[in-house]
């Protein structure tokens, strides 16, 4: 739950690169953070939409990434400076590739469903956990970087757009709804990476990601390494 303090730290738009980790030709991995406000909107199917949530922003791999349902990734600056204690190395906003970098909101405990305000109009709906990719892993460039994040139980949060709208840097941010049932963000992550007998446990969120029930219903998750 998020704090009477829980605020948008920064907004971070990518910077098309190329990409040698993957398939696809360009990377939007790397994040910088912008103190222009940035419009927010939906942005469709994941193959045939706009790709990311934030105008400005860019996604590579289309058939992985953005769309509705992955439309805004969210990260913890509380996780970021976690991280940054753990590796030794100070990690920027956006080093992750995440759009928003939040302050007191745990992220990682948002149920799948809950609904964040912020600033004065845009409303999020959290959908389910980042699940770590190869390009993640050589933008990262440390061995056994998968592993080493799955078992964090960091994951960061994608969200839909419910209402779009202009968002900066230092826009508070509030929790307006919170489901009835007990499936986090967290969760979903153990269920789908480690620890695959907490995949019944899924299918109580009807807000449940379509893909992400699918795999719950037949016993199945990613293989990370």
């Amino acid at each position: 739950m998020s704090g009477s303090g829980a605020r948008l730290l920064s907004v971070n738009l990518a910077v098309p690169r190329t990409n040698p980790f993957k398939g696809s030709p360009r990377t939007g991995i790397d994040k910088q953070p912008t103190e222009l406000p940035v419009e927010v909107r939906s942005p469709g199917s994941k193959e045939h939409g706009l790709g990311s949530g934030l105008v400005g922003d860019f996604i590579g791999d289309r058939r992985s990434h953005g769309g509705d349902d992955q439309a805004v990734y969210a990260y913890a600056v509380e996780d970021l400076q976690w991280w940054s204690d753990q590796l030794g190395e100070t990690l920027t906003f956006g080093r992750f590739g995440e759009n928003l970098s939040t302050e007191g909101i745990d992220v990682n405990g948002a149920l799948v469903g809950e609904r964040w305000r912020i600033g004065a109009d845009v409303e999020l709906q959290v959908t389910e956990p980042r699940i770590p990719c190869s390009t993640f892993r050589g933008w990262m460039d440390r061995g056994g970087w998968l592993k080493t994040f799955v078992n964090a139980r960091r994951p960061g949060a994608y969200l839909r757009v419910v209402a779009p709208g202009l968002i900066r840097g230092g826009d508070s941010l509030e929790v307006v709804h919170r489901p009835d049932h007990d499936v986090t963000v967290g969760l979903v992550f153990r269920a789908l990476t480690t620890e695959r007998e907490l995949l019944p446990r899924l299918l109580a969120a009807p807000e449940l990601v379509a893909e992400t029930r699918e795999m719950a219903e037949r016993g199945e998750g990613f293989d990370v390494g």
